[in-house]
């Protein structure tokens, strides 16, 4: 068995793992790189192997840093099969298509208004490339396996997100086990992610390795930012990842009108086309959620859903107290810029980061305190509140990354730490080898294992 680490491994984003095996090239997961531009660069470089090589890519879930590179790999060429989970199929088809169209306008903006250091900026990839990706993809159910000549791949539930599953990879009587990215024990949205009991060689996911998720009642403290803000003739802005956390939120907001803390009469908007159509996923796929169904049956009520760019530019011109949910998560992009430029200089408005930000995305340079920031070409200054709502987060925290690993009912020849941060990784590498004894590494970028 070889393996090599093209991505994810020296930060958390990009996850791309190629597996060679049993004269099989499978890639697990086929992401995009995201954050400081020194790693996005690495989207638009040339592939690390030839993509006709492969004869499948396996996709842990649809976030666009473990699934958004699958439309440029069959751009340059890649035929083969990509499988993955019922619910990823569906929300990668929202989010391959949104990010190929905001990629488009942002080129033509570019273009438009001069501000691309190239002579001619163009998309990544485009909604062509997209629909022709889709054609690619082949459903694997949890339970079954798919045959890829000598290997078969099978998909375990891991919370994190609709349709998130660990991969397992079989040959010869031997396991390789991918986590993917793991959920929580708690989520508000995914039941705890499915325990694994055996693997010969593990690749565990590190995101939030090194720390704890905060004790603190995140959404009594959503509450009290809601009620001081429209107190004082503000509204909250919370930019969010169109697919989970937006969903989730809605849930919070939904819940804390209910039980009489925010007014009920507040309007709320959701204003991102990705997250309406994401949201309606949700229900289709609604009993692989823990949340009773009426609660998810009743997700949108009293939301005004914003459609249109117009719709958008008028509700970025309002000055009503209100809530407004707005893509994308960690504002690298879509609307949520438009909302940012108009309320971000205003001390009466309140910004509200609910997950993970990365580092050099837009969110975490507001979450770390900046000033001023970067948006289509001209730098606006921050003078509203921010806030970063980490109990809201997705990923599974140190404490229960251990847990999970702690099911195995023996150790694998070989554990791998990836999708962390350096600091993030290597405590996650530590804890491991402290507590479980087990061996361990963090593997370079395009580092090379044989086993």
């Amino acid at each position: 068995m070889q393996i090599d680490f093209y991505g994810a491994a020296d930060c958390v984003t990009g996850s791309r793992h190629l597996v060679t095996w049993g004269g099989q090239r499978v890639l697990l997961d086929s992401g995009l790189f995201q954050g400081f531009k020194v790693l996005r660069e690495r989207n638009w470089a040339p592939p690390p192997f030839e993509p006709r090589s492969l004869d499948a890519v396996v996709l842990s879930h649809a976030h666009l840093d473990h699934s958004g590179y699958v439309p440029v790999l069959v751009k340059l060429g890649f035929r083969g099969p990509v499988y993955c989970s019922p619910a990823t199929r569906d929300l990668a088809q929202v989010l391959w298509l949104d990010a190929a169209h905001l990629q488009e306008e942002d080129a033509r903006r570019a273009n438009r208004y001069g501000y691309s250091r190239h002579e001619k900026a163009l998309p990544l990839f485009t909604r062509a490339d997209v629909k022709k990706a889709l054609t690619h993809i082949r459903v694997l159910p949890e339970g079954k396996a798919a045959r890829i000549d000598g290997l078969s791949a099978t998909l375990t539930p891991v919370g994190h997100l609709l349709g998130a599953c660990a991969v397992t990879l079989s040959h010869g009587g031997e396991k390789l086990v991918f986590s993917g990215d793991l959920g929580r024990s708690q989520d508000l949205l995914m039941p705890a992610p499915k325990p694994i009991a055996e693997a010969d060689v593990l690749l565990v996911e590190s995101t939030y390795g090194d720390r704890l998720h905060p004790a603190e009642d995140a959404a009594a403290r959503l509450g009290q930012v809601i009620r001081e803000t429209i107190h004082r003739g503000g509204s909250v802005l919370m930019p969010a990842f169109a697919v989970g956390r937006a969903q989730a939120l809605l849930l919070v907001l939904q819940r804390l009108k209910a039980h009489g803390e925010i007014p009920p009469h507040l309007p709320i908007f959701l204003d991102s086309p990705m997250a309406i159509e994401a949201t309606e996923v949700y229900r289709r796929h609604r009993n692989l959620l823990r949340v009773p169904q009426r609660e998810i049956a009743n997700l949108c009520d009293g939301v005004r859903m914003i459609t249109t760019g117009a719709q958008s530019q008028r509700l970025a011109r309002s000055s009503m107290p209100s809530v407004i949910i707005s893509a994308s998560g960690m504002a690298t992009g879509g609307r949520v810029l438009h909302h940012l430029k108009a309320m971000a200089p205003e001390p009466r408005h309140h910004i509200v980061f609910a997950g993970f930000q990365v580092g050099g995305s837009r969110g975490a340079l507001l979450v770390g305190g900046a000033r001023e920031v970067k948006i289509h070409g001209e730098y606006v200054p921050v003078n509203a509140s921010v806030s970063h709502l980490e109990g809201f987060s997705g990923h599974a925290d140190a404490r229960e990354l251990l847990a999970w690993l702690g099911h195995f009912q023996r150790p694998p020849r070989q554990t791998f730490v990836v999708h962390g941060d350096p600091e993030a990784s290597d405590a996650l590498r530590q804890a491991i080898s402290r507590d479980l004894g087990w061996p361990v590494r963090v593997p370079p970028q395009g580092g090379r294992f044989v086993i």
